[in-house]
């Protein structure tokens, strides 16, 4: 069941068909009055005009560019026009400039290499369900069910431009020899040279060429005339074009162009006067010159059914409409003031048009937009048509009828409402009428459909009250996007299908960001998702408002985010700045919480002194790491090295990461701030990491040690001058003795004399360096422990009284498991480490005796813990007896 008559959307107050060319739209228009036109004077410029759906003006602005053959809005909402010599402008909703682009000398006697390469056209691919075609004669735009467009009635014009160069145009007439677009076709366009293009993206404006025909001189398929009419059809993501010549049809693709046959056509055919793809690409329409409507798959494999309409004038229109209740498939076709709804049934249904107008399929229906009206044709919903329909029983009917008649204080409502229980449908009965309110239009139905509603949820005990909430906050949506006003006129299917985030960024487009915010608050979104991101799209706007102060803007903005989640100043900054407001950018910034969000932006707008600023109150190192090294690549050396005098912090960093990565520049560094104690240390460690040759390392120390001398350090000067001596000596070693010598310390270079026999060597060389005598009689003892020279070491032991004692005899002896030797040594250990001594050789016998004798409590602890099993259990108990006699005194 259709709605009729047709549902009457708005009274739009756009001018008439007089006063601009074709007209395309769905809820935002653009109109392009004065076109280019023979009988127009040269200096009457044409004006862009740009509509909300229910006529009110958006923006208006003079066109200073060339002859405009096709306009169109993108799914995000921006207006190409499309000029005669393939440059394409895009506009914002609100007449703002955004960018431009060409699609390149394309087609051309130059070759199709050239023109692959430079073609383009930003046209994107539809790729959801609310992704749509719009134009009538132009290239294919995509929309949404809240997108229009209008296209101007452009004249056919003779071409004008160089033969090198395509004219890019807009006709339907088949003997046009210009660009021709189809009114159907998902960015496809032909050039006056017969070349097929297929857009992909207007954002990465990437042109693909589907083919290219030579109508006149192709002898493989023998096209001697331009395509009736054509459209893009899509199989497996794929593009095709589908084009009629006469009584043949033929398909292109990226390879080649093959004649395809409709099933089951009528006889008789000899022309193909239009054709229409439906809203999902399943399903195609061919009105043929004999006056049938064949209707079939997109495939062209199956034939759904075909309608005789006994009219043979070609139609000014032919759109799918799309039948969500049913599932069944319908065109409606349109000529100047007639408009037919066709599908399965022998019978059509018929309207008369008062005036010239224009379709627009959607998700749900067909929009009719003329110069003063636009309605929506659709079906009408099970819900509404069961409660509306004439002498209806139905549970939403009767309900309906029960809450008017109690409004009246009449009896017949509690008639009504025992009927509904009796039969037991009265949960039915409040679903359909919260249901068929969603699909109303108007406010006052709405509220009588959902009073109804609450009336029958009274007499229920447990029915869930969620689906009645959510439609009362979805209809208080959709009634203020409805408003004349805003002119967003989505039907429920269309808003239940865009969702409320995509609805708010429409909204937000229009700058529409008070309602944007009431709903937020009203439907309580998340801050994050609702409230903060329309306040941070307004801030973006706000900034472009050149006519303030940027004192002014950066207060207004702040007092109005304040600390908002969400929110990012820095975002907002941006936006300043690609506005070239850099001053406002930096105030901006000042409100970000966030280093790491300052940063990067200050860089940008080169601001890098203030940029490390930021980084280092932030603490953060590989933020100041990442100026020091912008800063660097900016900056000449000297300047770089004042500012970093000028930051503690940054220099310290720096000298880290030139200690690592640049040791040159770290010289430079310490000698242009006159840093002499780090400069002899970096001099030391460059004689041993950059030097091999030992002239070479003794000059770096003695640069070292002049470095030190300057920085009034004596001792590291001393040292550094020690070294070099030590090198040149242990050089002089390896060239008496052989072996290696040199690296070594001072220590091992007399250890491995020693080891080597040289103790006089040895001896001299801890004179020459002033070893002190215990260090020395350490490391003798060591190397001859090593080297089992015990012989030697009794002779070494007795030489002089030991500097450092016996007992480092014992425990060096026992560390090479020589018990003899130790117990040499351990009579000769003093009386305050006896005990120690005579454990290590094991003799806890005499250790328990030497204790006892000295009563040192520590000492007899010290035994006790020595004593295992029976065999110093006597040694143990003469311990104990020991300890109690000195407990008694």
């Amino acid at each position: 069941m259709w709605c009729g008559p047709l549902e009457l959307v708005h009274r739009p107050a756009w001018p008439g068909p007089g006063q601009l060319g074709q007209k395309v739209s769905s809820q935002t228009t653009a109109l392009l009055r004065n076109p280019w036109r023979k009988e127009k004077p040269a200096s009457a410029r044409p004006v862009l005009e740009i509509y909300s759906a229910s006529g009110v003006p958006l923006a208006s602005l003079l066109w200073k560019s060339g002859p405009v053959v096709s306009l169109g809005w993108s799914a995000e909402e921006e207006l190409l026009c499309v000029q005669e010599d393939g440059v394409v402008l895009v506009y914002g909703l609100h007449g703002d400039f955004r960018r431009h682009f060409s699609m390149g000398n394309v087609g051309g006697p130059g070759g199709w290499g050239k023109g692959m390469e430079s073609g383009t056209l930003s046209l994107p691919q539809p790729t959801t369900p609310l992704s749509r075609r719009c134009s009538r004669t132009g290239f294919w735009m995509p929309g949404s069910s809240i997108l229009s467009l209008v296209l101007g009635w452009l004249s056919s014009q003779e071409p004008t431009a160089s033969p090198s160069v395509p004219t890019w145009v807009t006709s339907n007439s088949a003997g046009c020899q210009r660009c021709q677009v189809s009114p159907d076709t998902p960015g496809a366009a032909f050039t006056a040279h017969r070349c097929a293009f297929c857009p992909w993206d207007h954002q990465r404006q990437k042109l693909w060429a589907l083919g290219s025909l030579r109508w006149s001189f192709s002898t493989t398929i023998g096209l001697q005339s331009a395509p009736s009419c054509w459209t893009t059809v899509c199989q497996d993501r794929v593009a095709h074009i589908l084009l009629a010549v006469g009584p043949d049809l033929y398909l292109l693709d990226h390879a080649a162009c093959s004649a395809v046959t409709p099933p089951g056509l009528a006889p008789g055919v000899s022309s193909f006067l239009q054709m229409a793809v439906s809203f999902t690409y399943r399903h195609l329409a061919l009105f043929t010159d004999t006056g049938y409507i064949w209707m079939g798959t997109a495939s062209l494999k199956e034939k759904l059914c075909e309608f005789n309409c006994n009219i043979r004038a070609p139609p000014k229109q032919m759109v799918w409409c799309s039948r969500p209740r049913s599932k069944e498939r319908a065109v409606v076709v349109a000529w100047e003031r007639r408009l037919m709804v066709v599908g399965d049934a022998p019978e059509s249904i018929q309207f008369v048009l008062d005036e010239d107008s224009y379709l627009v399929p959607e998700l749900d229906g067909v929009r009719i937009f003329s110069r003063s009206t636009h309605e929506f044709l659709h079906e009408v919903p099970v819900a509404s048509e069961e409660i509306f329909k004439i002498a209806s029983m139905a549970p939403g009917a009767l309900l309906l009828e029960a809450q008017k008649e109690y409004e009246k204080e009449s009896q017949k409502a509690d008639e009504y409402l025992r009927e509904i229980q009796e039969l037991g449908q009265l949960p039915q009965a409040v679903q359909q009428c919260i249901e068929a309110a969603g699909h109303e239009h108007w406010p006052d139905m709405q509220k009588s459909l959902l009073r109804a509603a609450s009336f029958g949820k009274c007499f229920l005990d447990r029915f869930p009250p969620d689906s009645f909430v959510r439609m009362c906050q979805d209809l208080r949506v959709l009634n203020a996007v409805r408003d004349y006003h805003i002119g967003i006129p989505l039907t429920y299917s269309q808003y239940k299908q865009l969702t409320i985030q995509v609805l708010l960024d429409r909204l937000v487009l229009r700058r529409l960001y008070p309602l944007a915010i009431q709903i937020c608050e009203y439907l309580r979104l998340p801050e994050v998702q609702g409230v903060s991101r329309i306040l941070a799209h307004w801030a973006c706007y706000k900034v472009q408002q050149k006519d303030v102060s940027d004192e002014d803007v950066a207060r207004a903005i702040n007092q109005k985010l304040g600390d908002t989640p969400g929110v990012s100043y820095s975002d907002i900054a941006a936006r300043a700045y690609g506005c070239g407001r850099t001053e406002l950018a930096i105030k901006l910034l000042e409100y970000e919480p966030r280093s790491g969000e300052q940063v990067p932006l200050l860089l940008k707008m080169k601001r890098s002194k203030l940029a490390l600023s930021k980084a280092i109150e932030s603490g953060d190192t590989d933020l100041v790491f990442t100026v020091l090294l912008h800063l660097k690549n900016e900056l000449n050396r000297g300047d770089f090295f004042m500012t970093l005098r000028n930051q503690p912090m940054a220099l310290s960093l720096y000298r880290q990461f030139c200690k690592h990565q640049e040791l040159e520049t770290l010289k430079d560094l310490y000698n242009q701030d006159d840093n002499h104690q780090e400069l002899g240390s970096f001099h030391i460690r460059a004689s041993y990491a950059a030097e091999e040759r030992i002239e070479g390392r003794v000059a770096a120390l003695q640069t070292a040690a002049d470095a030190f001398y300057k920085a009034k350090n004596e001792f590291a000067a001393k040292a550094t001058e020690d070294q070099m001596r030590l090198l040149r000596l242990q050089r002089r070693l390896e060239d008496e003795l052989g072996g290696r010598f040199l690296d070594l310390s001072l220590h091992d270079t007399v250890t491995t004399l020693i080891l080597s026999g040289q103790n006089k060597r040895a001896e001299q060389l801890a004179r020459d360096f002033r070893i002190p005598d215990k260090r020395l009689w350490w490391l003798k003892l060591t190397a001859l422990a090593d080297l089992e020279d015990w012989e030697e070491l009794e002779k070494f032991s007795k030489s002089k009284k030991s500097p450092i004692g016996y007992l480092p005899f014992v425990e060096i002896c026992m560390k090479q498991h020589n018990k003899y030797e130790a117990k040499k040594y351990a009579s000769r250990v003093g009386p305050e480490q006896k005990v120690k001594a005579l454990l290590l050789v094991g003799d806890v016998a005499q250790a328990a005796d030497v204790a006892i004798e000295h009563r040192n409590e520590a000492e007899m602890s010290l035994v006790l813990s020595h004593c295992t099993g029976a065999t110093d259990g006597a040694t143990a108990d003469k311990i104990q007896r020991a300890r109690a006699q000195a407990q008694k005194k």
